[in-house]
């Protein structure tokens, strides 16, 4: 379930990325999109960010964790990742449903059909768009994405690239949030949590937008919630 994380500034909530509703009180998130001197809530049911919606909810963050070794400064290194703790459960609705996590270590085959969603930016230095969007994103494998005139070095088998056709990417605001994907049993996982694009736009041709490969960090999740479960 897609979430929108928004920050508190001049009295005004702001919407800055997305995020997976993994328990009816945690939220999987990029630890870029965290910074500790804000004040955060999470509003879930939403479609329309500018709109009064019924089903939608605000509520407030009471911790964020962001994994140990990530580093802003050096972003390729990976470990984009974060969970924040909401600081009451949601009610779960049609509207309102829980995203799955793949199992730990899968990997996705080249060219798999995943779609991003999110509120980001409808083209580079574009307006952010206030109605969820979608866009169906098929993955690139490492081996691809990884080469020299693709993602080259800056990528790890951390991650996970998707799209690369100069048509449809990713695109600023729709950092943190879900690549999903359908396993053989027909339920969405979410893959990837949107990590970064390319500097020189983020539909650029051989330069896909790249995620946060989710079963990479299965253990890491877990052992955060029970952790700070107390």
């Amino acid at each position: 379930m897609k979430i929108s994380l928004q920050y508190l500034k001049n009295d005004e909530w702001r919407h800055t990325c997305g995020g997976s509703l993994i328990s009816t009180n945690w939220v999987l998130t990029a630890a870029h999109c965290i910074n500790k001197a804000f004040t955060y809530r999470v509003e879930v049911g939403k479609h329309n960010l500018l709109e009064v919606e019924a089903d939608s909810r605000a509520i407030l963050v009471e911790k964020m964790i962001v994994h140990e070794k990530w580093n802003p400064i050096l972003v390729a290194l990976g470990n984009d990742i974060a969970v924040v703790k909401l600081a009451e459960h949601v009610t779960l609705s049609s509207s309102i449903q829980l995203a799955c996590i793949p199992d730990p270590g899968t990997i996705l085959p080249n060219k798999e059909p995943c779609y991003i969603t999110g509120w980001g930016r409808l083209y580079t230095n574009g307006p952010i768009s206030d109605n969820l969007q979608q866009a169906l994103m098929p993955v690139v494998d490492y081996d691809t994405c990884s080469k020299p005139d693709w993602w080259g070095f800056g990528v790890r088998n951390t991650m996970v690239c998707a799209g690369g056709d100069g048509i449809v990417a990713g695109c600023n605001g729709d950092s943190g949030g879900p690549l999903n994907c359908r396993n053989g049993r027909g339920i969405w996982e979410v893959h990837g949590i949107a990590s970064f694009v390319s500097g020189l736009g983020c539909n650029y041709e051989k330069k896909p937008t790249v995620f946060t490969r989710v079963s990479a960090f299965n253990d890491w999740i877990e052992k955060v919630q029970v952790s700070t479960s107390y």
